[in-house]
């Protein structure tokens, strides 16, 4: 089943079970999707907190979210999510050090979001390197097994007396912030020729109805 994914003959079979509409929105979508950016939500207490972070990665283009359920593994809030866990893909850890081991070992550097001595405001933030983004738990911030590995920090500039942010409305300013500055730069931040087969094969197999049935026909057929 694996290699399905990569298969274009599968992708071709499949898209005749679609519209014409459906087809070209994904591939519109999947234009403005990056891996370059990963998001991290740390042990997120309040749920629908989670779920508003993953549906702004959806909306502003982030193509995947990391969820750490160390002590509250709950499921995503579809109401808040309003589908868009079928669009974004979620990464499960159980703990914080799995989390930062995998997103490590494929290259990202992580970041904190969070007031520091040594941190760097939105604008300022070097958006050439993939990076990993980490948001922390809305009463005690980020743990300090992240804050001691992250390769750096950042903050949302504030001008208030307030000093922090909701992490659902402080994920959606700093991932519309990056992803906006990605696009309009020379970085080479889209997803690769195999990663958009993968996607439009995932994306259309959920917009299938007994996509078992289909999958075992086109099976029979190769």
């Amino acid at each position: 089943m694996e290699n399905l994914f990569a298969d274009a003959n599968y992708l071709k079979y499949l898209e005749e079970f679609i519209t014409e509409n459906r087809k070209e929105g994904f591939l519109k979508v999947l234009q403005n999707r990056t891996r370059h950016f990963t998001v991290a939500c740390e042990d997120v207490y309040q749920l629908h907190n989670t779920s508003a972070v993953m549906r702004s990665c959806e909306v502003f283009g982030i193509q995947e979210l990391n969820v750490i359920e160390e002590r509250y593994g709950k499921k995503i809030d579809k109401e808040i999510a309003l589908g868009a866990e079928k669009w974004v893909d979620i990464n499960r850890f159980s703990s914080n050090q799995d989390c930062i081991d995998a997103l490590k070992l494929r290259g990202y550097q992580i970041i904190a979001t969070t007031p520091h001595e040594n941190d760097c405001m939105l604008e300022d933030f070097d958006i050439t390197k993939p990076s990993a983004i980490f948001f922390g738990t809305e009463k005690l911030g980020l743990s300090e097994e992240v804050m001691q590995q992250a390769d750096g920090f950042l903050k949302i500039p504030m001008v208030g007396f307030t000093e922090s942010l909701n992490i659902s409305v402080s994920a959606a300013i700093i991932i519309q912030a990056l992803t906006n500055r990605l696009r309009h730069s020379d970085i080479d931040w889209k997803l690769s020729e195999l990663e958009l087969i993968e996607k439009r094969i995932d994306w259309t197999r959920k917009s299938i109805k007994d996509i078992d049935f289909i999958t075992k026909k086109y099976l029979d057929q190769v």
